[in-house]
């Protein structure tokens, strides 16, 4: 931020929704979650994390067998109609029915899942502990709202938070790459293996649709030559199409029209 001369920079976000219990409704809302993140009891007398991550994960499965169920249900009355695709669907659904029933989680399933199924069984599961085994998730939550130099004060070592993140980081396989002008220098965050195209669609959809050409600097590189103009004077940016594979500390100016 200070090389480009930002006025103010953004970090990279991780969004976190708190569903307030493991009813089929709430765990319904989670299905296009991208990962799944339990915090456990590790307070109290009966505390017991592992019997508590068990019984999620029924939980999660018997979610996930009553939504193909439910889906099964209605495909079936469809096909009534005689469409071969939609006999085909009716068949595809009691395979992965009987999957579950057989109390198999569908990250075990090795053919292709219907899209609209959006199986919560699927999805990673990071688990936190709320204990002395894990984090105080209440201290954590009253250290979050003080400035960074005072919370520091408090805590014996690193962030307890700042582990949970980069625990979700890699389980995801994300990546952080830089956008930066005079207004704003920010952090994105980008599954590893994703294209330019992939990562101005992450920044914005007009980006992604008219997108042409992408200037790209490695981070480092910038600091080191001290100036975008230096970088490229010695041929440390570099103009790449929407099929590169962005780097992570990868800072990235599109060029676009829409």
């Amino acid at each position: 931020a200070a090389i480009i001369g930002s006025a103010k920079t953004t970090p990279a976000a991780i969004r976190v929704v708190d569903a307030p219990g493991t009813g089929p409704a709430h765990l319904g809302a989670l299905r296009p979650a991208d990962a799944l993140l339990a915090v456990v009891d590790g307070f109290s007398e009966s505390a017991d994390p592992a019997r508590d991550l068990e019984t999620l994960r029924l939980e999660l499965l018997v979610a996930d067998r009553d939504h193909v169920e439910r889906r099964l249900e209605r495909v079936r009355r469809e096909a009534k109609s005689g469409d071969p695709a939609l006999r085909h669907e009716v068949a595809e659904l009691e395979a992965v029915l009987a999957h579950l029933e057989a109390e198999r989680p569908l990250s075990e399933w090795s053919g292709e899942l219907p899209r609209e199924l959006e199986p919560l069984t699927t999805k990673p599961l990071v688990d936190v502990e709320n204990g002395p085994g894990g984090i105080d998730c209440q201290l954590e939550a009253e250290l979050a709202e003080l400035p960074e130099d005072e919370a520091a004060a408090f805590r014996e070592g690193p962030s307890a938070l700042d582990e949970v993140v980069r625990r979700l980081r890699d389980t995801l396989d994300l990546i952080t790459f830089f956008t930066a002008n005079e207004n704003e220098a920010r952090a994105w965050l980008l599954r590893r293996g994703g294209t330019a195209l992939d990562a101005a669609g992450a920044v914005h959809s007009d980006l992604a649709r008219g997108f042409i050409r992408c200037e790209v600097v490695r981070f480092e590189d910038l600091v080191a030559s001290g100036s975008r103009a230096e970088a490229a004077r010695h041929g440390l940016q570099r103009l790449e199409g929407k099929t590169y594979v962005v780097g992570g500390g990868d800072i990235l100016n599109v060029r676009f029209n829409v």
